[in-house]
């Protein structure tokens, strides 16, 4: 049952929500050739709240096309780069002025506390499109002395250019609907590219706004366009021929097929993929600390963060209390919709998801696995699971190599740094990782064997628009954020001038 502190969606969330949504194609909306559509559900209550289109190849064809056309006429690319910068300024404004509208739309469609899409979704929005828009005037090439001795007395001037790649296929997950989807799109736009974007059909309504926003701010038809569909429309946008590029944030299996296409045309990739990222807990970590970072940096937005710490490797010294501390701490947390403020566990996003965390604790269970907090659902509406602790689990289980996407977390005992290196560095992802210690010497040491494409120590899941992120392993292919992040939706072109 919600609490008396649960919020009462705004006016305007309501509406939006109640509307026909189409398609965003050449800067209008469009009913859409595909007569299917795909429901969309409230995780907190199980309640459909909205629908959505689910294209069709016809669809996909059109918003690629208008993507193509705007690119080839260069009414964005062919901007000066101030003016681009200035119109995404503008949309940096607007979701600014509507964060509250955005916030509740991420938590109703998502399921997310609200704490979460006010402060990290949509709060820190603002302050990305206005880094990655000051990057627009930033671009820019290099100059070389050569020693070209083809005809003899001939000098040349040698340089780069770096223009944009063409049509970018967006592709953003359903964790972070606004927030992922925003770091597709911007340094695409950025670089002078246009964009078709598809959000994932589970939590599509927040993109289906922010394209309204980015069209008022002034961006012009056709720089960026929307469809919405399943898994199918999401392959006709990678097989499109006018494509010249795929950004893709989501699950491993489905980044391999990707790359696996692309590699038939040489499509261009940027893949961020999954993780089953480990924290490792020295001895000398406090272990108030210790267990607080557990709990933000395994069970934030309830774990489905492809950076979650799941897998926590303890020294043998402090094992003991730091189990019993984090099941005393897991089972205290109160569980309710992510329009309830208190609320620290929300409901996942999907009845479909749930069966699969379901799947996944039942099979540890049978592997010889302990659970010592959490493991199964309330009695109660909507898509929740406990928070869970699970134990003796070896490094070759399921549970131990395979990413859950939940609120759970596997801890094991390490004797050694040796062997918590040896543990963390044991599996086919590494996207990301966390060492817990006060010891400056062991962070300097330890912070480079760690096969991960961003470690944290002494805290877990925090990311800066100036810091890269992205996976070693099968994490994936690329970094988002940083100065170099536009190079990505970037061809380089060499020039060179004899005189």
């Amino acid at each position: 049952m919600a609490s008396a502190a649960t919020i009462v969606p705004l006016n305007s969330v309501t509406s939006f929500l109640s509307g026909e949504h189409g398609l965003f194609i050449n800067g209008e909306w469009r009913a859409g050739h595909s007569k299917q559509r795909l429901p969309v559900y409230n995780p907190a209550t199980g309640e459909q709240i909205a629908s959505v289109v689910n294209s069709d190849d016809r669809d996909v064809d059109e918003a690629v096309r208008s993507a193509f056309a705007a690119f080839d006429k260069g009414i964005w690319s062919a901007l000066a780069p101030a003016e681009r910068e200035r119109i995404l300024l503008k949309f940096a404004d607007l979701i600014e002025e509507n964060a509250e509208e955005l916030a509740q739309l991420e938590t109703l469609n998502q399921g997310k506390s609200i704490n979460i899409s006010r402060f990290v979704d949509v709060g820190g929005a603002p302050a990305y499109v206005r880094y990655v828009a000051g990057l627009t005037t930033k671009i820019t090439g290099e100059t070389f002395d050569v020693s070209i001795g083809a005809i003899p007395g001939a000098r040349y001037n040698s340089s780069t250019r770096r223009e944009p790649i063409g049509v970018v296929g967006a592709i953003s997950p359903w964790n972070f609907p606004m927030m992922i989807g925003l770091w597709k799109i911007m340094p695409a736009l950025a670089a002078g590219c246009t964009v078709v974007l598809k959000p994932s059909e589970i939590t599509p309504m927040t993109s289906l706004r922010l394209v309204d926003l980015a069209a008022k701010a002034g961006l012009p038809a056709g720089v960026l366009n929307l469809i919405t569909g399943d898994g199918r429309t999401g392959k006709a946008l990678v097989d499109h021929p006018l494509v010249a590029k795929i950004t893709f944030t989501g699950s491993t299996a489905t980044g391999k097929a990707i790359a696996r296409t692309a590699a038939d045309r040489m499509l261009r990739t940027s893949l961020e993929l999954g993780g089953k990222n480990p924290a490792i807990f020295l001895e000398d970590a406090p272990l108030d600390q210790a267990v607080q970072g557990a709990i933000l940096g395994g069970f934030f937005n309830n774990g489905q963060v492809c950076a979650a710490s799941s897998r926590l490797y303890v020294a043998r010294g402090i094992y003991e209390p730091f189990v019993r501390t984090l099941s005393e701490a897991v089972n205290g947390m109160a569980m309710g919709p992510g329009l309830d403020p208190t609320a620290q566990i929300n409901p996942v996003v999907s009845e479909g998801h749930r069966g699969k965390i379901l799947e996944h604790l039942a099979r540890a269970h049978q592997d010889g696995a302990r659970i010592v907090a959490g493991g199964d659902c309330p009695d109660r509406d909507g898509y929740y699971v406990r928070p869970t602790v699970i134990v003796d689990a070896a490094p070759n289980l399921a549970i131990s190599r395979q990413e859950v996407f939940g609120p759970l977390v596997t801890v094991t005992p390490f004797d050694d740094e040796e062997e918590a290196i040896r543990l963390a560095n044991d599996s086919e992802m590494g996207l990301a990782a966390s060492l817990w210690t006060n010891d400056l010497s062991k962070t300097m040491r330890l912070v480079p064997r760690i096969q991960a494409g961003t470690v944290w120590v002494n805290c877990h899941n925090l990311i800066d628009p100036n810091m890269p992120f992205g996976g070693f392993k099968e994490s994936g292919l690329g970094r988002d954020f940083g100065i170099r992040s536009l190079d990505g939706y970037t061809e380089v072109k060499s020039v060179c001038i004899a005189y």
